[in-house]
């Protein structure tokens, strides 16, 4: 789920800007261009290993080309706005603080996908029309730089009332919430925990804390967090930072020499609950191999292969979690959830409230 920041919203519009299409293949209109390829469009962070990939290929007879459309909500709105004639047959990557987006412009048409009746209850949503198959899920939450708060001996934040205390001033840099999905869950967070009223007068002392504010996760992650051992650029001096509860055992994993234990923490009573769907495309070309790819999105076997591949947790009822990820970065135990009728309800005004209060 990291690397998922993404456009800012036209004006006007409710939609964000367009991305520049990337990755395998080029796009073409209408689907599949034949029935013996199911085309997958999806933000970039979708990774699978090679030989799971391979399996469903030989078994199924479809070859799979991906589309990788730029960031979580690029890849969203782009398909939105291409959906008379779409570039895919399946769309991955839609999550819970955009899924009513999605829904309410007729971007997927209804499949109910085998395995569908494994799904963990907590995690199923549309029932009655099945536009959309849950496949992952993981923790939006403020993670730490433990060498740094060791050195400063200063006890590390473990709540968002925390982050508004006078010991965390100027230590935290977060996402837009108009430009990034991170950005967004966090305030949605920050809603589920304060009400509709309370998290204005919290953001106004984030604000007055010297929260700062970067477009996306790349920069925030990477160029502001002092904690990134595989930062782009050296010299960020901010020790906390709004990223994944899956960011810790992505850097033990990723590191050249494995540490014993991650060099960053979860503060945990700062995560946000995101699901992530995959459906079938309004117009797809080849729906037939769209469905038999939305059935494998659910095999055990895909299931299982996804966490040490986009750092996310199953939703699978079963599926088995790789000891070296659940022991560097556990699920949160009592993480802030919203319904999607809520966040639907609301999401639009918040972010502009939200970029009142806090960029202006």
């Amino acid at each position: 789920m990291h690397n998922k920041t993404f456009a800012a919203v036209a004006a006007g519009l409710g939609l964000l800007a367009l991305p520049v299409l990337t990755g395998c293949g080029s796009g073409g209109g209408n689907g599949s261009a034949d029935s013996r390829t199911v085309t997958l469009v999806s933000h970039s962070s979708w990774a699978v290993s090679k030989n799971v990939l391979k399996d469903f290929e030989k078994r199924s007879g479809y070859r799979v080309r991906v589309l990788k459309d730029g960031d979580a909500g690029q890849a969203v709105n782009k398909a939105i706005l291409t959906k008379d004639n779409p570039q895919g047959d399946v769309f991955f990557g839609v999550d819970n603080t955009l899924l009513s987006r999605a829904l309410d412009n007729g971007l997927f048409q209804p499949y109910r996908a085998k395995g569908a009746d494994q799904v963990k209850p907590a995690y199923r949503v549309d029932q009655d029309r099945h536009r959309v198959t849950p496949i992952d899920t993981g923790d939006i939450c403020v993670n730490y730089d433990k060498a740094w708060f060791s050195a400063h001996q200063l006890t590390p934040p473990a709540s968002f009332a925390d982050l508004a205390k006078p010991a965390y001033k100027n230590l935290l840099v977060t996402e837009n919430a108009a430009t990034s999905s991170p950005g967004l869950g966090f305030l949605l967070g920050s809603a589920a925990k304060f009400g509709d009223d309370g998290w204005p007068d919290y953001w106004k002392k984030l604000k007055a804390n010297g929260v700062k504010v970067v477009d996306g996760w790349d920069q925030a992650y990477y160029t502001e967090f002092s904690g990134s051992s595989q930062g782009k650029k050296a010299g960020g001096d901010r020790p906390l930072v709004v990223s994944y509860a899956s960011s810790p055992p992505a850097e033990v994993i990723y590191a050249k020499k494995r540490p014993s234990s991650a060099p960053t923490g979860v503060a945990e009573g700062t995560c946000f609950r995101q699901t992530e769907y995959a459906g079938l495309l309004a117009n797809a070309g080849n729906t037939k191999g769209g469905k038999a790819f939305l059935d494998f999105l659910l095999t055990k076997e895909f299931q299982e292969d996804m966490p040490m591949n986009m750092f996310v947790y199953p939703v699978r009822e079963g599926a088995k979690v790789p000891a070296d990820f659940t022991a560097y970065g556990p699920q949160a135990k009592s993480p802030e959830t919203m319904a999607p009728d809520r966040i639907a309800a609301h999401r639009d005004q918040w972010v502009k409230s939200w970029t009142s209060l806090v960029l202006k």
